[in-house]
């Protein structure tokens, strides 16, 4: 299978490696220099390029893809790129291998040989590991278990050198440019959803706002960003059922004006009827991202000129004493 952005495309830096893949890159990464907006967009789950030995290692193939996918999703960030001039690092390697938004200390480790297991004195896995979706998944709602044997240590470190550590690195380093460049900068973590249960005298929201219960983000953002979902017509929740996760944890650091929200998209609103396949919604949700990623452009640019550090790294929080 394919990997999500695969083409022709001078302007885009592939890094990292797919194990078992021949070599094929593990994500790519596109944008200016300098950068035009102080605005990163990552996508994590929606890497399509799928070794043949992890297919044939799945024991239901097709219907595991589709669950853990954000199915086209990097379609949608690739027209907001396009059309704000925004960064992208987005995944080409599929979260069944590894996830990028789980750390690499979130392990089920009895989905792996016992020989391959590290020591595991007072290691007790996370709620994630737990409930099969860790830094590997292992099991997924009305599918079950995923993979038709254990894994080995070698595995794993293999996609944490070649996915995991490349990929982080490349955002954070991205990060850091448009900081120092801007004052301040935002990661837009960008993920989809199933459709969700319309909630009391209100409709089923079309998107979801993460910022870990105001942890990585600033108020103005938050607010720029629910007031043109209500411009644009589209119901927008904050943080539940869905706060964000590793990715804002790693990388957010609001006291450096480095900001980070989790993006869900309802995939009816650009998918076809079977969520399968790109459908209609697609340009009009690509339209309304890239309205807000704008508008949060302008937000987070005043935010970065706004104080003057004394630490020579440019601009930040005014000193209280001020």
């Amino acid at each position: 299978m394919n990997g999500a952005g695969e083409g022709s495309d001078s302007g885009r830096i592939r890094g990292g490696h797919i194990p078992g893949s021949g070599g094929r890159p593990s994500f790519f990464q596109s944008g200016t220099s300098p950068s035009a907006i102080p605005v990163l967009l990552s996508v994590p789950h929606a890497g399509r390029d799928y070794p043949r030995a992890v297919l044939r290692a799945m024991r239901n193939p097709r219907a595991t893809l589709l669950k853990l996918e954000d199915r086209y999703v990097d379609l949608v960030a690739q027209g907001m790129a396009r059309s704000t001039g925004a960064g992208l690092i987005a995944a080409l390697a599929p979260r069944a291998m590894i996830d990028l938004n789980r750390s690499t200390e979130d392990v089920d480790w009895e989905m792996f040989t016992k020989a391959g297991r590290p020591p595991l004195s007072g290691h007790v896995p996370s709620h994630r590991a737990r409930s099969g979706l860790g830094l590997i998944p292992r099991r997924l709602p009305g599918i079950g278990e995923v993979w038709r044997h254990r894994h080995e240590m070698t595995e794993l470190d293999a996609r944490v050198d070649g996915i995991h550590a490349p990929y982080h690195a490349a955002v954070a380093g991205a990060l850091e440019d448009l900081r120092s460049r801007w004052g301040a900068a935002l990661l837009l973590d960008v993920h989809s959803m199933p459709p969700l249960s319309p909630r009391a005298g209100q409709g089923a929201p079309a998107i979801v706002i993460g910022d870990r219960f105001g942890a990585t983000c600033h108020g103005e953002v938050i607010a720029a960003t629910f007031a043109h979902f209500a411009q644009c017509g589209l119901e927008a929740a904050h943080n539940r059922p869905y706060a964000g996760g590793y990715v804002l944890e790693r990388h957010a650091r609001p006291q450096r004006r480095i900001y980070a929200l989790q993006i869900e998209i309802d995939r009816s609103r650009y998918l076809d009827g079977e969520l399968s396949e790109p459908g209609p919604g697609m340009a009009g949700i690509v339209q309304a991202l890239s309205g807000l990623v704008r508008k949060l452009a302008c937000c987070v640019a005043e935010l970065g000129q706004s104080g003057v550090r004394t630490d020579g790294e440019g601009p930040a929080w005014p000193l209280a004493a001020e």
